[in-house]
């Protein structure tokens, strides 16, 4: 570790927000799990992450932005169909996650992915796999419910957010269809 490696350092992740009705209607609905393992995650910090990248230098910031700006965008609203449940046991957290990700979501992270390899900190980003957070620390099976999960995550923009002490707090974005 140099010296100059001082920068003060921003966790951030590129994401699609979640409508504040969309939230309720999720948190309600994972109430009604009466799931007995877990922290859920706050209502206001779902979203559906499209790239994690990590500890960056706040200097760098502004780059990330024109890339992210430069992006090829869908040219359309984004509609994700959240209606399966899952659990990933390494991680422990419980997920709302699609049966089926649309083409169009899967080439906008494809092409996130590729405008952000100059700022990405790990050396090969993970498989993406669009999930929603709904409980961390779940060390139980899938639990099973009454009504299926059925949730529409629509997007007309994707963001850039900062990940603080727990808190979401978006810092930019950008329209997936141009104006």
């Amino acid at each position: 570790m140099s010296d100059e490696s001082h920068e003060p350092l921003k966790r951030l992740f590129f994401a699609l927000g979640c409508a504040p009705a969309q939230r309720r209607a999720i948190a309600q609905w994972r109430s009604e799990l009466q799931l007995r393992s877990g922290r859920p995650v706050p209502a206001e910090n779902f979203h559906l992450t499209l790239l994690f990248l990590g500890a960056v230098e706040v200097a760098q910031i502004a780059d990330i932005c024109t890339a992210a700006a430069n992006v090829r965008t869908p040219g359309m609203a984004l509609t994700v169909m959240l209606d399966r449940l899952d659990v990933w046991r390494k991680s422990g957290v419980l997920l709302l996650v699609p049966e089926q990700a649309p083409p169009e979501l899967l080439r906008l992270v494809y092409a996130l992915e590729q405008a952000m390899l100059p700022f990405r900190s790990e050396d090969s980003p993970k498989e993406f796999r669009p999930h929603l957070t709904l409980m961390r620390d779940y060390r139980a099976p899938v639990p099973e419910s009454v009504t299926p999960p059925e949730f529409f995550l629509r997007a007309d923009h994707f963001s850039l957010f900062e990940s603080h002490k727990g808190r979401y707090r978006a810092l930019a974005q950008w329209p997936l269809v141009a104006p």
